[in-house]
């Protein structure tokens, strides 16, 4: 039999109001991608209730309570991943839109920058595939509607 296992991994793609930046976080400490910028989120746990619960809790975990965002869980780009030690992931990336508050990082991380999406095939250091995730989810946009959307 096939072995199937995973890590749900859970990405949030914040940006700014006009969608003109996005949110990148410097990690520090991980395997991978130990002092590259990516975007926040992560595993979901077994503690989680739900995908929405689990992608509260990271980005209060990682950016913190005070930081607003608006996130459409419909939509998403998905992405799979081998790390290096050879576990899988699944990497659904989600579309959200900074509303109010300020970023307070945790230990995972370093730094943060707003980031021009013109400008982000050419901002280093940065996961590779960065600049087509934010492509894809500009692109779904128009179909978003803002029922969908749940405040975080």
């Amino acid at each position: 039999m096939p072995n199937y296992n995973f890590q749900y991994c859970q990405k949030i793609v914040v940006f700014s109001k006009d969608n003109s930046k996005v949110l990148l976080a410097r990690r520090k400490g991980e395997a991978d991608y130990d002092s590259i910028f990516s975007f926040i989120g992560g595993k979901m746990e077994t503690t989680d209730k739900d995908m929405i619960e689990g992608m509260r809790r990271e980005k209060n975990e990682e950016v913190g309570e005070n930081f607003k965002i608006r996130i459409n869980p419909v939509y998403n780009t998905a992405n799979y991943y081998v790390k290096k030690d050879g576990n899988c992931m699944v990497l659904p990336h989600y579309y959200a839109q900074h509303i109010a508050g300020d970023i307070k990082l945790n230990e995972e991380y370093s730094e943060y920058k707003w980031v021009d999406v013109d400008e982000l095939e050419n901002f280093e250091p940065k996961i590779e595939n960065i600049p087509e995730i934010v492509r894809r989810l500009l692109k779904l946009v128009p179909l978003m509607k803002e029922t969908e959307f749940i405040e975080l």
